[in-house]
């Protein structure tokens, strides 16, 4: 149980921690000044211990970890008949259908629930280290509750993810959580929804500030709302300040080593997805996203250059309906962007500032019928981009999409026509999303 502090304790573990408004684009102001509030000896420790997480999680060579990613999809989608009728395994007489390579790892193993930690193998992208709670005991969840931000009670997530060391969290049952406040979620932790059905809604999101090896897997998240701030647990042995929080359902701040798989998101306040303040080595993948504005900010300022450490891998996800800009919108760093589906957009699909690197590889894009919207890209930019290294690999455009592509040609070739799913790779989308989102899995059946 975590100890129950004194009035003058509280006062003295009082600090105040950044809640960005990361979605505002043209406006810095209101970021710098909350960056200005870390100065507090507990934040400016943690943070120096995630930057140098962060160096340590950046691929010196990113083109040559995404060449790799993408020969290994062609390996499993685009080789011969074989490879690709051995999608529909057959395990314990129950059908399975994993349609992309890192669903196969572990969806069609009908003792999955078992083996809940095999999950750890099965990460490519970016985010391939990424341990999560592996080696931690099981954690499992009883309660929705969530009515005490710094005593939390056993049992509750908060309880979990604030505990030292790793830890695998799982749920007794179906359940909606309401979080009162932003979720501060520990490192080394692994949040599986698997087997019921989760659901984070109507509350506030959930930050991953100063963290490293952390997955989310299989939950819901929607209609997320700012947190009013006050004092929150951020680890076994400390609590603070927080000012308000954004309404981000997922908010990545200066973390490392990130895996976020099978989630379904929609109708978040601010962001669904935000990764900032020199956050890498991030995969999200197998995600599906509806109903919303803003999807995902990778960058919240063109002044913050710690970004070029950035490193994210989008795969195999699916952008759906009623969405409108920023899948992502991207500040420096390296983003690959490889077999997703964007079937709505009323805006545009992938943008970005400060010249980021966006290598689009295998996407399929279905424009809008609006004539104003067909671009795939957009550039926030004073006349530069056009060194900015944006290019589309075999992507397949309906509806008169087009994807303006800007930067050197790749003289040294990181893409090989043997690295690449073959002939239409975008052709394969349909089927490698297919199964984009939370999953019903059952106990004892393929997932």
């Amino acid at each position: 149980m975590a100890k129950v502090y004194n009035l003058f304790l509280s006062l003295c573990l009082v600090v105040v921690i950044p809640s960005l408004q990361a979605n505002i684009l043209e406006n810095t102001t209101n970021v710098d000044q909350h960056i200005k509030m870390v100065d507090n000896k507990y934040w400016e420790e943690r943070a120096a211990i995630a930057r140098k997480m962060s160096e340590e999680a950046y691929f010196p060579n990113p083109h040559e970890l995404s060449r790799n990613f993408s020969s290994t999809i062609a390996e499993h989608v685009a080789g011969s008949r074989h490879a690709r009728r051995n999608l529909n395994g057959q395990r314990a007489g129950v059908a399975c259908e994993a349609t992309n390579n890192i669903d196969r790892c572990w969806r069609c193993d009908p003792n999955w629930a078992d083996n809940r930690q095999k999950l750890v193998n099965c990460v490519q992208g970016f985010g391939r280290n990424t341990t999560g709670g592996k080696g931690g005991p099981i954690y499992i969840v009883t309660s929705p509750a969530d009515n005490d931000m710094v005593n939390p009670k056993p049992g509750t997530l908060r309880h979990a993810v604030t505990r030292d060391g790793p830890l695998w969290i799982i749920f007794a049952h179906s359940m909606n959580i309401r979080l009162n406040q932003e979720l501060m979620v520990s490192s080394n932790k692994t949040i599986d929804g698997r087997g019921v059905d989760i659901y984070i809604t109507k509350g506030a999101g959930i930050t991953l500030q100063y963290v490293n090896n952390v997955i989310i897997h299989g939950i819901k998240i929607h209609d997320i709302v700012p947190g009013t701030g006050g004092l929150i647990r951020d680890s076994e042995n400390h609590y603070g300040f927080r000012t308000r929080s954004d309404g981000d359902g997922i908010s990545i701040f200066g973390a490392s080593n990130i895996w976020i798989d099978h989630v379904s998101m929609r109708k978040c306040s601010d962001g669904l997805i935000d990764a900032i303040m020199g956050s890498t080595a991030i995969t999200i993948s197998n995600s599906h996203f509806t109903d919303h504005n803003d999807v995902m900010l990778f960058g919240a300022n063109d002044e913050h250059t710690i970004d070029k450490v950035m490193q994210i891998t989008l795969v195999f996800n699916h952008f759906g309906k009623r969405l409108i800009q920023r899948m992502p919108r991207c500040r420096f760093g390296f983003v690959h962007v490889v077999n997703n589906d964007y079937t709505h957009w009323e805006m545009y699909a992938i943008g970005g500032s400060s010249h980021p690197t966006i290598i689009s590889e295998g996407n399929r894009f279905v424009a809008p019928d609006n004539n104003n919207a067909k671009e795939v890209t957009k550039r926030v930019t004073t006349g530069d981009w056009k060194s900015w290294q944006w290019r589309s690999i075999n992507d397949e455009f309906e509806n008169g999409a087009f994807f303006v592509q800007s930067g050197p040609e790749m003289i040294t070739k990181p893409f090989s026509s043997k690295d690449m799913i073959t002939a239409k790779p975008g052709s394969y989308v349909q089927r490698l999303t297919s199964f984009a989102g939370s999953l019903k899995c059952r106990v004892g059946q393929p997932c």
